[in-house]
């Protein structure tokens, strides 16, 4: 039987890094938002064509890379999995990514960048000193690398090969699906349901290696519009309202413990995005984030209760709000099919890996596609220190990744055949 190898997953990775696919929100029509997406695309349809995955294609709709490998078994009760990963990454410098491999990992600082004294520090970042003698792949500390979510990428293309290579191997109808924008949350929303015929699917994007999310933020942003009245200040009196003012009464009133910088696990927060401020009028932009549906409700019933009694103290109504709901937390679907994340959790431990259930400090495709009738919750992809200049991955991540996807299409063969583990999931 041949097996995943390392190396490969090594290299493919560090080709893939070296596109630049950071997407931009500011061009939200178009699919993709930048081209080296479309690029990278058109690549993973190549190597899949090259693995010997015929089925595949690029969804002009959507943007995904699309890839599909038949079962091989003899048993129709085997349902369809599908496998999911991003190709953008997040907004922070992209071009000319020079990935840096540092193999036998010594567990001490490493200089990403003399010139600009760009260092590694495990002391700064303590898990790194879990991956001593492991190959550590970062940048050059100018750029991102792209971990999240090229290793999800690499690792799914190192399953399927793993599969081609294997025939005797039985699997169910496999499903891969590479998408744009996720970043900036329109690759989920864009996905065609249609290019996947499946039960349920996985995302793999971020996570430590044997994490798994199922629950994540329910979210939506608000837009507070502010309508002052400007006029010369000499002149003001009982005729000048100063919608800065006004702005900065509503921010006043916001609560100031619940906001990203003093939550974490499950507690949920409003965070001011942006503030567009002159005199005859203002714009706040806020996201309202909780993993509890009913807090996430009086989050959002607050920020009207402030606008009401600003809006009360002033000679008209001058304030409005206007929600905008982004994605609920998936397990709110995902509890009702407990199997899907009980079958990873198996998986996990064939591997000899530790799960460690999280809940998810945001959103991934899988919420827009939950909601689209695919259950999906989140794998990992290893590494750590994602969007940003210390962004990391080793060579033995990337190929526990690969084997964590093989071990869950192997594992959901045997329990179509014996019986699936459908015990509840359980909602600190």
């Amino acid at each position: 039987m041949k097996e995943i190898k390392k190396k490969y997953l090594e290299e493919l990775f560090i080709e893939y890094a070296k596109v630049n696919t950071r997407s931009d929100a500011i061009k939200k029509q178009s699919i993709p938002t930048t081209p080296g997406q479309r690029v990278l695309a058109q690549r993973i349809i190549a190597k899949l064509k090259q693995i010997g995955v015929d089925d595949a294609y690029y969804n002009e709709s959507s943007g995904f890379a699309i890839g599909y490998l038949a079962s091989n078994s003899s048993n129709k009760d085997i349902t369809g999995i599908g496998f999911i990963a991003h190709l953008d990454t997040a907004d922070y410098p992209a071009e000319n990514v020079c990935p840096k491999v540092h193999a036998n990992y010594t567990g001490k600082p490493l200089i990403l960048n003399s010139s600009k004294n760009i260092i590694l520090d495990p002391e700064e970042f303590p898990e790194l000193k879990k991956l001593v003698g492991q190959t550590l792949i970062t940048s050059d500390g100018t750029t991102l690398l792209g971990t999240d979510d090229k290793a999800g990428i690499v690792a799914i293309l190192g399953a399927l090969k793993y599969f081609k290579e294997n025939p005797e191997i039985e699997h169910g109808d496999i499903y891969v699906g590479f998408g744009p924008d996720e970043e900036i949350g329109l690759g989920g929303k864009r996905f065609c349901v249609a290019d996947f015929n499946v039960e349920f699917a996985y995302t793999l994007d971020n996570g430590q290696v044997g994490e798994l999310q199922y629950e994540t933020f329910n979210a939506s942003q608000a837009t507070i519009e502010i309508e002052g009245t400007a006029v010369h200040p000499g002149n003001a009196y009982k005729t000048l309202v100063n919608a800065i003012l006004i702005a900065r009464d509503i921010l006043n009133k916001l609560p100031k413990d619940e906001v990203p910088e003093k939550t974490k696990d499950r507690a949920g927060f409003i965070l001011v995005t942006k503030a567009d401020l002159q005199i005859d009028r203002a714009t706040l932009q806020l996201i309202i984030r909780d993993f509890d549906q009913a807090k996430f409700k009086q989050k959002e019933e607050l920020i009207k209760k402030i606008v009401a009694q600003c809006n009360a103290k002033l000679d008209r109504p001058r304030i409005k709000v206007i929600f905008e709901q982004q994605y609920e937390n998936i397990a709110n679907t995902i509890t009702k099919h407990p199997y899907i994340v009980n079958l990873a959790l198996v998986a996990y431990k064939r591997l000899g890996l530790t799960p460690k259930i999280v809940p998810f400090r945001g959103g991934t495709d899988g919420n827009f596609i939950t909601q689209k009738g695919i259950p999906t919750p989140n794998l990992f992809n290893g590494g750590g220190n994602y969007h940003g200049r210390y962004e990391y991955v080793t060579s033995e991540q990337l190929l526990l990744t690969a084997n964590t996807v093989t071990t869950i299409v192997k594992e959901h063969v045997r329990q179509t055949k014996c019986g699936r583990d459908e015990r509840a999931l359980e909602i600190s």
